[in-house]
């Protein structure tokens, strides 16, 4: 009868361990990775369960950076998956021993960081489509509702709830930065600031799979690798835009300013 018991409460753990969750959208990519850039793996239908294994962080689906690895070893949008909470169910991906995920990076950068993303953006007092269409407001946030419903400040925004409303999207891109860059890396608060504002803007998917993180994981010299990689992200839609060319620019001059204050793997 003991073992019995103690078989059937092994049961229950590994149950509630793999807990299946049913897919709310109609057709739903389980990917390579945590991003929408990875490729498709399988594809779920609405209304079948997936059981989740881990989660981390990803490129953001309407608001919700989470992403869950399933049973079928890919990755599938949290937003997808009805879980009953708008955070984490389950054990981070990786154990919690790699990158940020001790989560002591800088949640937010620098006012240097926050001027520079704010003058590259621009700003929008009310909800309308950016250079390649996509719907924006304030210093670049992007709609995730129509009509930008999900944002708690008034339209017409003003330059003061615009910079608010930036501060409270800057940690979803910090932390899918600190998410891919592993502990030996050592970033500067100029240096955060810059490399969050190029995650910012292209994306926290487009940041894991870029040769940029790869080689800082590597250990090769930051000052290098920012002046030889963010340069390569000047295209939008397919084509160059000098606004981009201009805003790599002033991201590797703020990268490359001195700094003794540490953001990153330990915000100070």
């Amino acid at each position: 009868m003991k073992f019995l018991a103690l078989a059937a409460c092994a049961l229950l753990s590994s149950t509630s361990l793999a807990a299946s969750y049913p897919i709310t959208g109609n057709t739903v990519n389980c990917r390579s990775g945590p991003g929408t850039s990875y490729g498709v793996k399988k594809s779920y239908k609405k209304g079948q369960k997936v059981s989740i294994s881990c989660q981390t962080l990803g490129t953001s689906v309407n608001g919700n950076s989470i992403w869950d690895k399933t049973s079928d070893g890919c990755y599938v949008a949290d937003h997808y998956v009805k879980t009953g909470k708008n955070g984490y169910v389950t054990s981070k991906c990786g154990g919690g021993s790699s990158g940020g995920s001790s989560d002591s990076h800088c949640k937010k950068v620098n006012t240097a960081g926050i001027n520079l993303i704010a003058q590259w953006e621009g700003f929008v007092a009310s909800p309308k489509p950016d250079p390649i269409g996509l719907p924006t407001v304030g210093y670049g946030h992007l709609c995730k509702k129509k009509g930008c419903a999900e944002v708690k400040y008034k339209f017409p925004l003003s330059k003061t709830t615009a910079k608010q409303l930036l501060n409270d999207d800057l940690p979803t891109y910090t932390a899918c930065l600190a998410k891919v860059l592993n502990s030996k890396v050592k970033l500067n608060d100029n240096q955060w600031a810059a490399l969050t504002s190029w995650t910012f803007n292209n994306g926290c998917g487009n940041v894991a799979t870029s040769t940029l993180v790869k080689r800082l994981n590597k250990g090769e010299n930051p000052n290098t690798v920012a002046s030889e990689e963010l340069p390569k992200w000047r295209l939008a839609g397919g084509r160059v835009l000098q606004g981009l060319v201009n805003r790599r620019k002033a991201e590797i001059k703020l990268f490359k300013t001195a700094s003794s204050k540490q953001a990153y793997p330990k915000c100070q």
